[in-house]
Protein backbone atom coordinates (compact mmCIF):
# COMPACT_ATOMS: atom_id res chain seq x y z
CA UNK A 1 0.00 0.00 0.00
CA UNK A 2 0.96 3.42 -1.02
CA UNK A 3 -0.36 6.81 0.67
CA UNK A 4 -0.58 9.24 -1.49
CA UNK A 5 -1.26 13.29 -0.17
CA UNK A 6 -1.76 16.33 -2.97
CA UNK A 7 -1.15 19.78 -1.39
CA UNK A 8 -3.69 22.63 -2.07
CA UNK A 9 -2.17 23.92 -5.41
CA UNK A 10 -2.79 20.25 -6.69
CA UNK A 11 -6.75 20.21 -5.78
CA UNK A 12 -7.23 24.51 -6.94
CA UNK A 13 -9.86 23.65 -9.57
CA UNK A 14 -11.15 20.91 -11.67
CA UNK A 15 -8.34 20.45 -13.96
CA UNK A 16 -6.18 19.95 -11.07
CA UNK A 17 -8.43 17.11 -9.49
CA UNK A 18 -8.81 15.57 -12.85
CA UNK A 19 -4.98 15.18 -12.65
CA UNK A 20 -5.50 13.91 -8.82
CA UNK A 21 -7.64 10.96 -9.83
CA UNK A 22 -5.32 10.08 -12.98
CA UNK A 23 -2.27 9.44 -11.07
CA UNK A 24 -4.27 7.65 -8.24
CA UNK A 25 -5.90 5.08 -11.08
CA UNK A 26 -2.58 4.89 -12.65
CA UNK A 27 -1.42 2.80 -9.63
CA UNK A 28 -3.16 0.33 -7.69
CA UNK A 29 -1.08 0.44 -4.91
CA UNK A 30 -2.23 4.37 -4.15
CA UNK A 31 -5.45 3.33 -1.66
CA UNK A 32 -5.01 5.94 1.04
CA UNK A 33 -5.12 9.30 -0.42
CA UNK A 34 -4.29 12.53 2.10
CA UNK A 35 -5.95 15.83 0.59
CA UNK A 36 -5.32 19.42 1.63
CA UNK A 37 -7.97 22.19 1.72
CA UNK A 38 -7.88 23.64 -1.71
CA UNK A 39 -5.03 26.23 -2.45
CA UNK A 40 -4.49 29.16 -4.94
CA UNK A 41 -5.69 29.03 -8.41
CA UNK A 42 -3.32 31.76 -9.42
CA UNK A 43 -1.12 34.21 -7.75
CA UNK A 44 -3.67 36.89 -6.55
CA UNK A 45 -6.10 34.34 -5.48
CA UNK A 46 -6.59 33.58 -1.34
CA UNK A 47 -6.59 29.69 -0.04
CA UNK A 48 -9.61 28.80 0.91
CA UNK A 49 -8.02 27.73 4.32
CA UNK A 50 -7.52 31.76 4.88
CA UNK A 51 -10.93 32.51 3.54
CA UNK A 52 -12.26 30.21 6.30
CA UNK A 53 -9.87 31.77 9.24
CA UNK A 54 -11.31 34.89 8.22
CA UNK A 55 -14.88 33.73 8.08
CA UNK A 56 -14.46 32.12 11.95
CA UNK A 57 -12.84 35.98 12.78
CA UNK A 58 -15.85 37.64 11.74
CA UNK A 59 -18.18 35.76 12.95
CA UNK A 60 -16.43 35.96 16.58
CA UNK A 61 -16.54 39.60 16.08
CA UNK A 62 -19.98 40.15 14.28
CA UNK A 63 -21.98 36.92 14.38
CA UNK A 64 -22.30 36.29 10.57
CA UNK A 65 -20.15 36.67 7.14
CA UNK A 66 -22.83 35.90 4.91
CA UNK A 67 -20.74 36.99 1.52
CA UNK A 68 -17.63 34.92 3.00
CA UNK A 69 -19.57 31.91 3.30
CA UNK A 70 -20.85 32.19 -0.11
CA UNK A 71 -17.06 32.59 -0.80
CA UNK A 72 -16.07 29.44 0.22
CA UNK A 73 -18.88 27.42 -1.13
CA UNK A 74 -18.26 28.96 -4.21
CA UNK A 75 -14.57 28.04 -4.34
CA UNK A 76 -16.45 24.31 -4.03
CA UNK A 77 -18.93 24.30 -6.13
CA UNK A 78 -16.50 25.40 -9.04
CA UNK A 79 -14.66 22.38 -8.72
CA UNK A 80 -17.55 20.07 -8.54
CA UNK A 81 -19.07 22.36 -11.92
CA UNK A 82 -15.69 21.87 -13.59
CA UNK A 83 -15.45 17.82 -13.47
CA UNK A 84 -19.52 17.25 -13.72
CA UNK A 85 -20.69 16.44 -10.07
CA UNK A 86 -24.06 17.36 -9.21
CA UNK A 87 -25.13 19.66 -6.31
CA UNK A 88 -25.14 17.35 -3.86
CA UNK A 89 -22.03 17.32 -2.71
CA UNK A 90 -21.72 21.47 -2.24
CA UNK A 91 -25.62 20.96 -0.41
CA UNK A 92 -23.58 19.20 2.22
CA UNK A 93 -20.82 21.20 2.33
CA UNK A 94 -22.37 24.60 2.49
CA UNK A 95 -24.64 22.55 5.52
CA UNK A 96 -21.22 21.36 7.08
CA UNK A 97 -19.97 24.76 7.53
CA UNK A 98 -23.29 26.41 8.58
CA UNK A 99 -23.28 23.82 11.65
CA UNK A 100 -19.67 24.84 12.30
CA UNK A 101 -20.60 28.37 12.18
CA UNK A 102 -23.31 28.14 14.39
CA UNK A 103 -21.33 26.34 16.93
CA UNK A 104 -20.04 26.86 20.58
CA UNK A 105 -17.76 30.05 20.45
CA UNK A 106 -17.22 29.91 24.48
CA UNK A 107 -13.32 29.20 23.06
CA UNK A 108 -12.35 31.37 19.93
CA UNK A 109 -9.89 29.21 19.44
CA UNK A 110 -11.29 25.16 19.26
CA UNK A 111 -13.86 27.82 17.44
CA UNK A 112 -11.12 28.87 14.74
CA UNK A 113 -9.42 25.38 14.67
CA UNK A 114 -13.20 23.46 13.50
CA UNK A 115 -13.57 26.14 11.13
CA UNK A 116 -10.48 25.96 9.38
CA UNK A 117 -9.91 22.54 9.22
CA UNK A 118 -13.53 22.32 7.72
CA UNK A 119 -11.33 23.35 4.15
CA UNK A 120 -9.28 19.28 4.54
CA UNK A 121 -12.69 17.72 5.48
CA UNK A 122 -15.27 19.05 2.66
CA UNK A 123 -12.45 18.43 0.08
CA UNK A 124 -12.00 14.82 0.90
CA UNK A 125 -15.40 14.73 0.21
CA UNK A 126 -16.09 16.24 -3.00
CA UNK A 127 -12.85 14.53 -3.78
CA UNK A 128 -14.25 10.70 -3.28
CA UNK A 129 -17.30 12.04 -4.51
CA UNK A 130 -15.49 12.86 -7.73
CA UNK A 131 -13.61 9.16 -7.96
CA UNK A 132 -16.99 7.31 -7.19
CA UNK A 133 -18.37 9.74 -10.33
CA UNK A 134 -15.05 8.53 -12.40
CA UNK A 135 -16.47 4.51 -11.60
CA UNK A 136 -14.02 3.64 -8.89
CA UNK A 137 -14.85 2.77 -5.57
CA UNK A 138 -13.77 5.24 -2.96
CA UNK A 139 -14.76 6.50 0.67
CA UNK A 140 -14.29 9.56 2.93
CA UNK A 141 -13.18 8.43 6.07
CA UNK A 142 -13.65 11.02 9.24
CA UNK A 143 -10.44 11.17 11.25
CA UNK A 144 -12.68 10.99 14.67
CA UNK A 145 -13.86 7.56 12.97
CA UNK A 146 -10.33 6.35 12.08
CA UNK A 147 -9.06 7.09 15.57
CA UNK A 148 -6.10 9.43 14.86
CA UNK A 149 -6.34 11.34 18.24
CA UNK A 150 -4.17 14.17 18.80
CA UNK A 151 -3.60 16.49 21.96
CA UNK A 152 -5.54 19.55 23.18
CA UNK A 153 -3.38 22.14 21.50
CA UNK A 154 -5.22 24.18 18.87
CA UNK A 155 -2.73 25.00 16.09
CA UNK A 156 0.03 22.72 17.49
CA UNK A 157 -1.82 19.27 17.90
CA UNK A 158 0.62 16.70 18.41
CA UNK A 159 -0.64 12.82 17.62
CA UNK A 160 -1.30 10.46 20.28
CA UNK A 161 0.43 7.35 20.45
CA UNK A 162 -2.80 4.82 19.91
CA UNK A 163 -3.29 6.36 16.70
CA UNK A 164 -1.23 4.03 14.73
CA UNK A 165 -3.09 0.86 15.54
CA UNK A 166 -6.50 2.54 15.23
CA UNK A 167 -5.29 3.59 12.33
CA UNK A 168 -3.57 0.20 10.90
CA UNK A 169 -7.09 -1.07 10.98
CA UNK A 170 -8.31 1.20 7.75
CA UNK A 171 -5.98 -1.32 5.85
CA UNK A 172 -9.05 -3.54 5.70
CA UNK A 173 -11.69 -1.07 4.06
CA UNK A 174 -12.35 -1.39 0.50
CA UNK A 175 -11.62 0.83 -2.26
CA UNK A 176 -9.78 4.07 -1.73
CA UNK A 177 -9.53 5.96 1.69
CA UNK A 178 -9.66 9.61 0.96
CA UNK A 179 -8.40 11.19 3.91
CA UNK A 180 -8.79 14.90 5.07
CA UNK A 181 -5.53 16.36 6.18
CA UNK A 182 -4.29 19.07 8.83
CA UNK A 183 -6.57 17.73 11.83
CA UNK A 184 -7.54 15.15 14.43
CA UNK A 185 -9.77 14.83 17.44
CA UNK A 186 -9.04 15.27 20.84
CA UNK A 187 -9.87 12.69 23.42
CA UNK A 188 -13.28 14.74 24.12
CA UNK A 189 -14.03 14.69 20.56
CA UNK A 190 -12.80 17.97 19.61
CA UNK A 191 -11.20 19.01 16.30
CA UNK A 192 -7.63 20.20 17.01
CA UNK A 193 -5.31 21.34 13.77
CA UNK A 194 -1.45 20.62 13.53
CA UNK A 195 0.40 23.73 12.80
CA UNK A 196 -0.17 25.23 8.98
CA UNK A 197 0.85 23.25 6.51
CA UNK A 198 -0.15 20.02 8.48
CA UNK A 199 -1.52 18.21 6.07
CA UNK A 200 1.73 16.81 5.67
CA UNK A 201 2.17 15.57 8.81
CA UNK A 202 -1.16 13.82 8.49
CA UNK A 203 0.00 11.90 4.89
CA UNK A 204 3.22 10.94 7.39
CA UNK A 205 0.78 9.77 9.99
CA UNK A 206 -1.47 7.85 7.96
CA UNK A 207 1.69 5.73 5.96
CA UNK A 208 3.23 5.11 9.57
CA UNK A 209 -0.11 4.06 10.78
CA UNK A 210 -0.88 1.47 7.39
CA UNK A 211 2.75 0.19 7.50
CA UNK A 212 2.65 1.69 4.06
CA UNK A 213 5.58 0.83 1.51
CA UNK A 214 6.19 4.41 0.22
CA UNK A 215 4.57 7.50 1.07
CA UNK A 216 3.90 10.05 -2.07
CA UNK A 217 4.03 13.64 -1.40
CA UNK A 218 2.38 15.66 -4.73
CA UNK A 219 3.25 19.39 -5.05
CA UNK A 220 3.78 22.15 -7.54
CA UNK A 221 7.85 21.26 -8.20
CA UNK A 222 9.26 18.41 -10.04
CA UNK A 223 11.92 17.97 -6.82
CA UNK A 224 13.65 19.40 -3.65
CA UNK A 225 16.16 21.80 -4.49
CA UNK A 226 19.62 22.18 -3.57
CA UNK A 227 18.49 26.51 -2.74
CA UNK A 228 15.25 28.67 -3.61
CA UNK A 229 14.76 29.16 -6.79
CA UNK A 230 13.78 32.48 -6.68
CA UNK A 231 17.68 33.25 -5.21
CA UNK A 232 19.11 31.14 -7.80
CA UNK A 233 17.59 30.46 -11.51
CA UNK A 234 17.32 26.55 -12.47
CA UNK A 235 19.31 25.61 -8.95
CA UNK A 236 20.32 21.92 -9.45
CA UNK A 237 17.75 19.08 -8.23
CA UNK A 238 18.53 16.91 -5.15
CA UNK A 239 17.31 13.51 -6.04
CA UNK A 240 17.59 11.95 -2.52
CA UNK A 241 18.41 12.97 0.60
CA UNK A 242 18.24 12.07 4.04
CA UNK A 243 15.15 12.83 6.71
CA UNK A 244 17.70 14.62 8.31
CA UNK A 245 18.60 16.81 6.04
CA UNK A 246 15.78 17.23 5.33
CA UNK A 247 14.50 18.25 8.76
CA UNK A 248 17.21 20.85 8.87
CA UNK A 249 16.20 22.51 5.11
CA UNK A 250 12.68 22.19 6.28
CA UNK A 251 13.24 24.40 9.18
CA UNK A 252 15.66 27.12 7.63
CA UNK A 253 13.39 28.04 5.19
CA UNK A 254 12.67 24.62 2.29
CA UNK A 255 9.03 25.65 1.44
CA UNK A 256 8.33 21.98 -0.11
CA UNK A 257 7.88 20.34 3.41
CA UNK A 258 6.41 21.20 6.29
CA UNK A 259 9.73 20.68 9.24
CA UNK A 260 7.66 18.63 11.55
CA UNK A 261 5.98 16.69 8.58
CA UNK A 262 8.39 13.10 8.12
CA UNK A 263 9.02 12.72 11.84
CA UNK A 264 6.21 9.99 11.54
CA UNK A 265 7.55 8.35 8.43
CA UNK A 266 10.97 9.10 9.92
CA UNK A 267 10.06 6.06 12.91
CA UNK A 268 9.28 3.05 10.87
CA UNK A 269 11.82 4.25 7.56
CA UNK A 270 9.31 4.70 5.50
CA UNK A 271 10.73 6.31 2.43
CA UNK A 272 9.01 9.65 1.24
CA UNK A 273 8.77 10.08 -2.54
CA UNK A 274 8.35 13.96 -3.52
CA UNK A 275 6.40 14.50 -6.88
CA UNK A 276 4.74 16.97 -9.15
CA UNK A 277 0.80 16.85 -10.02
CA UNK A 278 1.49 18.91 -13.22
CA UNK A 279 4.79 16.89 -14.07
CA UNK A 280 3.73 12.92 -12.43
CA UNK A 281 6.47 11.31 -14.87
CA UNK A 282 9.35 13.76 -13.25
CA UNK A 283 11.74 11.49 -11.25
CA UNK A 284 10.98 13.50 -8.42
CA UNK A 285 13.23 13.73 -4.47
CA UNK A 286 13.26 10.63 -2.54
CA UNK A 287 13.70 11.27 1.29
CA UNK A 288 15.27 8.19 3.02
CA UNK A 289 17.11 6.91 6.20
CA UNK A 290 20.35 6.76 4.93
CA UNK A 291 21.68 7.48 1.14
CA UNK A 292 25.06 7.23 -0.31
CA UNK A 293 26.71 10.45 -0.15
CA UNK A 294 28.02 10.56 -4.13
CA UNK A 295 27.19 14.39 -4.70
CA UNK A 296 29.74 16.30 -2.10
CA UNK A 297 30.05 17.48 1.52
CA UNK A 298 26.60 19.41 0.44
CA UNK A 299 22.92 18.79 -0.25
CA UNK A 300 21.29 21.65 -0.22
CA UNK A 301 21.65 25.62 1.14
CA UNK A 302 18.47 27.03 3.03
CA UNK A 303 18.23 30.25 4.24
CA UNK A 304 15.29 32.34 6.61
CA UNK A 305 15.03 35.65 8.06
CA UNK A 306 12.97 37.50 10.71
CA UNK A 307 15.65 37.12 13.86
CA UNK A 308 17.34 39.08 16.41
CA UNK A 309 20.20 37.44 18.63
CA UNK A 310 20.62 38.51 22.31
CA UNK A 311 24.44 38.73 23.17
CA UNK A 312 25.30 38.11 27.01
CA UNK A 313 29.01 38.37 28.02
CA UNK A 314 29.97 37.83 31.91
CA UNK A 315 33.99 37.40 33.50
CA UNK A 316 34.00 33.88 34.27
CA UNK A 317 30.50 32.82 33.12
CA UNK A 318 31.92 29.42 32.49
CA UNK A 319 32.40 28.97 36.15
CA UNK A 320 29.24 30.25 37.20
CA UNK A 321 26.90 27.09 37.95
CA UNK A 322 23.03 27.32 37.10
CA UNK A 323 24.36 30.46 34.35
CA UNK A 324 22.58 28.84 30.93
CA UNK A 325 19.59 27.39 33.15
CA UNK A 326 18.89 31.42 34.44
CA UNK A 327 19.14 32.26 31.31
CA UNK A 328 16.68 30.08 29.79
CA UNK A 329 14.58 31.15 32.98
CA UNK A 330 14.01 34.59 32.20
CA UNK A 331 13.18 33.61 28.30
CA UNK A 332 10.50 31.23 29.53
CA UNK A 333 9.30 33.91 31.65
CA UNK A 334 8.22 35.95 28.90
CA UNK A 335 6.94 33.00 26.94
CA UNK A 336 10.07 33.32 24.17
CA UNK A 337 11.68 30.00 22.67
CA UNK A 338 14.98 30.03 21.00
CA UNK A 339 16.67 28.37 18.11
CA UNK A 340 19.90 28.39 18.26
CA UNK A 341 22.70 29.24 21.57
CA UNK A 342 26.74 29.69 19.98
CA UNK A 343 28.89 30.14 23.24
CA UNK A 344 31.98 30.56 24.75
CA UNK A 345 33.86 30.59 28.09
CA UNK A 346 32.60 34.31 28.50
CA UNK A 347 30.12 35.19 26.70
CA UNK A 348 27.09 33.22 24.84
CA UNK A 349 24.43 34.13 21.76
CA UNK A 350 20.70 33.51 22.07
CA UNK A 351 19.15 33.30 18.31
CA UNK A 352 15.71 33.39 18.46
CA UNK A 353 12.44 34.72 15.98
CA UNK A 354 12.00 38.22 16.76
CA UNK A 355 8.73 38.43 16.62
CA UNK A 356 8.00 37.05 19.73
CA UNK A 357 9.43 39.96 21.59
CA UNK A 358 8.04 44.01 21.26
CA UNK A 359 9.64 46.73 22.88
CA UNK A 360 8.10 46.29 26.22
CA UNK A 361 9.36 42.62 26.20
CA UNK A 362 12.67 43.10 25.12
CA UNK A 363 13.85 45.50 27.46
CA UNK A 364 12.56 44.01 30.06
CA UNK A 365 14.41 40.72 29.40
CA UNK A 366 17.16 42.62 28.98
CA UNK A 367 16.72 44.31 32.68
CA UNK A 368 16.50 41.13 34.03
CA UNK A 369 19.37 39.75 32.20
CA UNK A 370 21.85 42.44 33.72
CA UNK A 371 20.31 42.70 37.19
CA UNK A 372 19.30 38.87 38.11
CA UNK A 373 23.16 37.41 36.22
CA UNK A 374 24.90 40.63 36.70
CA UNK A 375 26.47 40.38 33.18
CA UNK A 376 28.51 42.38 32.16
CA UNK A 377 27.28 43.42 28.33
CA UNK A 378 23.48 42.77 27.12
CA UNK A 379 22.97 43.55 23.73
CA UNK A 380 20.29 42.79 21.14
CA UNK A 381 20.78 42.92 17.93
CA UNK A 382 17.71 42.88 15.23
CA UNK A 383 17.28 41.84 11.44
CA UNK A 384 19.51 38.70 10.95
CA UNK A 385 18.91 35.82 8.42
CA UNK A 386 20.08 32.42 8.95
CA UNK A 387 21.89 30.43 6.00
CA UNK A 388 22.09 26.91 6.84
CA UNK A 389 24.51 24.33 4.78
CA UNK A 390 23.14 20.91 5.07
CA UNK A 391 24.64 17.54 3.86
CA UNK A 392 25.38 14.34 6.02
CA UNK A 393 28.60 14.37 4.35
CA UNK A 394 30.13 17.04 5.95
CA UNK A 395 30.88 14.71 8.71
CA UNK A 396 33.18 13.03 6.82
CA UNK A 397 34.16 15.95 4.39
CA UNK A 398 38.11 18.21 5.66
CA UNK A 399 37.59 21.54 5.06
CA UNK A 400 33.80 22.09 4.29
CA UNK A 401 33.83 25.17 7.11
CA UNK A 402 36.69 27.15 5.21
CA UNK A 403 35.27 26.63 2.12
CA UNK A 404 32.35 28.14 3.02
CA UNK A 405 33.43 30.60 5.08
CA UNK A 406 35.86 31.84 2.54
CA UNK A 407 33.21 32.42 -0.21
CA UNK A 408 31.26 34.61 1.77
CA UNK A 409 34.34 36.51 2.24
CA UNK A 410 35.08 36.87 -1.18
CA UNK A 411 31.63 37.82 -1.37
CA UNK A 412 31.99 40.24 1.14
CA UNK A 413 29.10 39.39 3.31
CA UNK A 414 29.50 39.64 6.90
CA UNK A 415 29.74 36.05 9.42
CA UNK A 416 27.69 37.63 12.94
CA UNK A 417 28.07 34.17 14.20
CA UNK A 418 28.22 30.37 13.34
CA UNK A 419 27.29 27.29 14.64
CA UNK A 420 27.43 24.07 13.82
CA UNK A 421 25.56 21.28 15.00
CA UNK A 422 27.04 18.35 17.17
CA UNK A 423 25.36 16.56 14.16
CA UNK A 424 27.38 17.98 12.00
CA UNK A 425 24.34 17.50 9.21
CA UNK A 426 24.45 21.41 9.08
CA UNK A 427 26.29 24.56 9.58
CA UNK A 428 24.69 28.02 10.46
CA UNK A 429 25.96 31.56 9.33
CA UNK A 430 24.65 34.35 10.90
CA UNK A 431 24.22 37.52 8.25
CA UNK A 432 22.65 40.81 8.30
CA UNK A 433 19.12 40.36 6.30
CA UNK A 434 20.34 42.77 3.74
CA UNK A 435 22.82 40.25 2.85
CA UNK A 436 21.29 37.12 2.71
CA UNK A 437 20.39 36.30 -0.81
CA UNK A 438 24.13 37.64 -1.66
CA UNK A 439 25.41 34.99 1.09
CA UNK A 440 23.40 32.37 -0.43
CA UNK A 441 24.38 32.89 -4.07
CA UNK A 442 27.89 32.62 -2.75
CA UNK A 443 27.50 29.36 -0.92
CA UNK A 444 25.36 28.09 -3.73
CA UNK A 445 28.28 29.18 -6.37
CA UNK A 446 31.32 27.60 -4.08
CA UNK A 447 29.61 24.17 -3.74
CA UNK A 448 27.15 23.20 -6.69
CA UNK A 449 28.62 25.53 -9.45
CA UNK A 450 32.29 25.81 -9.21
CA UNK A 451 34.72 23.00 -10.44
CA UNK A 452 37.15 21.61 -7.72
CA UNK A 453 40.45 20.82 -9.36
Amino acid sequence: MKVVKFGGSSLATGAQLEKVFDIVAQDPKRRAVVVSAPGKRHTADTKVTDLLIACAERYLSNGEAPELVEEIVGRYADIALEVGLGNEVIGLIRSDLLRLLQSDKQSPERFIDAIKASGEDNNAKLVAAYFRHRGVEAHYVNPKDAGLFVTSEPGNAQVLPESYDNLFQLRQEPGIIVFPGFFGFNEEGEVITFSRSGSDITGSILANGLKAELYENFTDVDAVYTVNPSIVPHPKEIRELTYREMRELSYAGFSVFHDEALIPAFRTNIPVQIKNTNNPSAEGTRVVTKRDNTNGPVVGIASDSGFCSIYISKYLMNREIGFGRRVLQILEDDGLTYEHIPSGIDDMTIILRQNQMDDTIENRVIKRLKDELDADEVTVEHNIALVMVVGEAMRHNVGTTARAAKALSDARVNIEMINQGSSEVSMMFGVKEAQEKQAVRALYQEFFAKVIV
